[in-house]
Parts: C-alpha cells; sequence; structure tokens
C-alpha cells in the first residue's frame, strides 16, 4: 500500500505570501518603466476572496538578476492585491504571431483544486486588437475582463470567480 501524502493545493512554497517583498518585482534595482497593477478578488456572489495568493508572471522584460519576473502576494480584508513591477512588451507566441503586452496572473484560494490562471492586458493599447489570445474569446464582450484600466498612477484589474462578470480563465 502506498504511504499517503497531504494534499496541497499550491504548495509547498505558501509561505511565500508571507513575505511582502515578493510583490514588489523591483526590488532588486530593476530598470525600466515602473507599473503598478492591483485589483480585487470576489466570488461569484462579489464578496471578497480575503485567503487567496495572487502570483504574477511576465516574459517581456526578461527575467535577470536585477528583474525576477515572478511575483506573489496574498489578498487582503477586502480581497484586494498589488504589485510592483515593470511594463510589459510586446511578446512572441505561437507561430511567431505578436502577443500584445500582458502579464499571466495564477489565482489560489480555499476551495479550488487548482489555479486559476488569466492575463492582464493594458486598456488603450493598440496591439490588444491583434493579440491572438484577445480575439479567440468569445463572445468580444468577455475580453474586457482580461483589460486592466488606469486608476491614478496605477492600473486595476478585479478578478471575479465566477457568476455574472466572471473573469475569462485558461486552460493550461
Amino acid at each position: 500500500m502506498r504511504p499517503a501524502t497531504a494534499s496541497q493545493t499550491i504548495g509547498p512554497y505558501w509561505h511565500l505570501i508571507e513575505h511582502p517583498e515578493m510583490s514588489d518585482l523591483l526590488r532588486f534595482g530593476a530598470l525600466g518603466t515602473p507599473l503598478v497593477l492591483h485589483g480585487r478578488v470576489t466570488d461569484g456572489a462579489g464578496a471578497p476572496v480575503t485567503d487567496a495568493a495572487v502570483e504574477l508572471w511576465q516574459s517581456d522584460p526578461p527575467a535577470d538578476a536585477r528583474f525576477p519576473g515572478f511575483g506573489r502576494c496574498r489578498t487582503d480584508a477586502d480581497g484586494g492585491w498589488r504589485f510592483t513591477t515593470l511594463r510589459p512588451g510586446p511578446v512572441r507566441g505561437r507561430g511567431n504571431a505578436t502577443q500584445a503586452p500582458h502579464v499571466l496572473l495564477a489565482i489560489m484560494a480555499r476551495g479550488l483544486l487548482r489555479p486559476l490562471f488569466t492575463r492582464a492586458y493594458f486598456a488603450g493599447e493598440a496591439l490588444n486588437d491583434h493579440d491572438p489570445l484577445l480575439c479567440a474569446i468569445d463572445p468580444p464582450a468577455r475580453r474586457a475582463t482580461l483589460i486592466a484600466q488606469p486608476d491614478g498612477a496605477a492600473w486595476r484589474l478585479d478578478i471575479r470567480l465566477q457568476g455574472a462578470d466572471e473573469t475569462v480563465f485558461l486552460d493550461l
């Protein structure tokens, strides 16, 4: 009989949400145009998800000693999350197609058997109209759930886990 192993929703690195510096991708002196991306995670009823971990993965600019390209933060009592990073640029995708500037977000929380993956694009970006992933979302009105909006000096993208205005999630 095989020994039982503990089930972990997002392990083994859950402890990283206890380090707020993980949400600052500029902490090692990265050079470039800084960007703050924030929002809220809510459930299907619109209530804040207060025990989630949100990860940000970014392929442009490329990760190096000054820029990790990865961050993680916990949601607060209002479901809020926040990252400080560098403004992404366009990247090449399948078939060498140009993808609009974006970051990948992963959401992990109690009740989710596996992470939910989505992207954050940026309003007003000309390449959004030709991004292969955005163009594949049907009906087109749902694309708006992936578009971060200007919010003062920052960008805001709220993530709704289900229900009306549910965020588009990717099957990775």
